[in-house]
């Protein structure tokens, strides 16, 4: 019998009315905590509530919303965006993708409810970056799931813009790649680098590549929802799914036996243990590429449920908190510890990544 074989008999996915189960009772957690989705964050400073981590989390909550259709679920979101006045942190002319990542939810808003004022200053920010020949504003990896959608998301609002919409997209993210620190994509591994930063001669304490497990899956769920919005025959479609897939093969064989991926690619002694975020975007990214048939469903369901499971099993408390996720950071060392029990400085792109995988899942046959 081959591994395959063995390994689907072994590693089966739960029914998926246990999957749904799984992350309602996570995203109940969270709802409960910040019944207000207009606080302020307080961690070592007070930050706004329309930053990238609580951008991420609503990103998760709309395919939450999409697979389970809860009233409660859209109300929590358009509360969020009004209570921000469906604006960015610093403004319609800043750039920084940490900043536009509430965006992505308004646009989701605004095709639900086509209110003009829903994308107003997203559309203001991502056209200002179109209308300049500056392209070096992802210098870090994260970015990309920050904006890069974004691009894909206006250009099917409006059609006639799409073509400025993508080359400027690929203007951004071919600088991230290619041109940053030299380029922080390695097609050698697969993987990407943080940022210039972690580029060699930076090597990790067994003398590997420093690939930080969350960063790579931050490249993951930017190609996966810029694939899923791009039309078919849109340039460099085919070179978005070509890295998606090179990443694919890259990060199957470093899954861990017990389902979690090292939040150091290659370096498993470097603060080696389970971690939520960076596992639940390659399973994200993975169940993703077995809908579309662009995976061997027989190679990556079993790595897939594996992931899951572990993930279900061993980081969700009773009452829907979610342990082992890294808090924020760049590299493998911050935010540690991270276990069952620790809390990272922020609760919510977590819980982001972790309904991305499950939603997906949801889709598999």
């Amino acid at each position: 019998m081959s591994f395959a074989a063995q390994a689907v008999g072994k590693y089966k996915l739960p029914k998926k009315k246990q999957i749904l189960k799984t992350m309602t009772l996570a995203n109940d957690y969270f709802m409960q905590k910040w019944p207000d989705p207009g606080k302020e964050i307080v961690t070592n400073k007070t930050r706004p509530s329309n930053i990238w981590t609580r951008g991420i989390y609503y990103i998760g909550l709309m395919e939450l919303y999409e697979a389970d259709p809860q009233q409660r679920y859209y109300d929590y979101a358009v509360d969020w965006g009004q209570k921000h006045d469906w604006g960015l942190t610093g403004g319609d002319s800043i750039r920084h993708a940490d900043y536009q990542t509430c965006g992505q939810t308004y646009i989701e808003l605004y095709k639900i409810d086509p209110k003009p004022e829903r994308i107003q200053s997203i559309k203001a920010s991502v056209d200002n970056m179109v209308n300049s020949t500056k392209a070096d504003d992802w210098d870090w990896i994260d970015a990309l799931m920050m904006a890069m959608p974004l691009y894909a998301q206006l250009g099917e609002i409006y059609k006639a813009d799409a073509p400025a919409y993508h080359a400027k997209m690929y203007d951004l993210y071919n600088a991230s790649k290619t041109e940053i620190g030299g380029g922080l994509y390695n097609p050698e591994d697969g993987l990407w680098w943080r940022d210039a930063d972690f580029v060699p001669p930076y090597k990790e304490p067994n003398g590997e590549d420093c690939y930080w497990s969350r960063g790579n899956g931050w490249v993951v769920g930017a190609l996966v929802r810029v694939l899923e919005t791009l039309p078919k025959d849109a340039p460099h479609r085919e070179e978005y799914q070509r890295t998606y897939l090179e990443m694919m093969k890259a990060l199957a064989p470093l899954q861990r036996p017990d389902g979690f991926w090292n939040v150091s690619l290659h370096d498993p002694s470097h603060f080696g243990g389970k971690e939520l975020t960076g596992t639940a975007l390659f399973t994200y990214g993975m169940a993703w590429g077995v809908n579309e048939g662009l995976l061997d469903a027989k190679v990556y369901k079993p790595i897939i449920a594996k992931a899951w499971n572990a993930m279900a099993k061993e980081a969700v408390h009773p009452n829907g908190f979610l342990g082992y996720v890294q808090g924020t950071g760049k590299e493998p060392k911050d935010g540690q510890p991270v276990s069952y029990t620790s809390k990272p400085d922020f609760e919510d792109y977590g819980l982001g990544c972790f309904l991305l995988a499950g939603t997906e899942i949801l889709e598999m046959k």
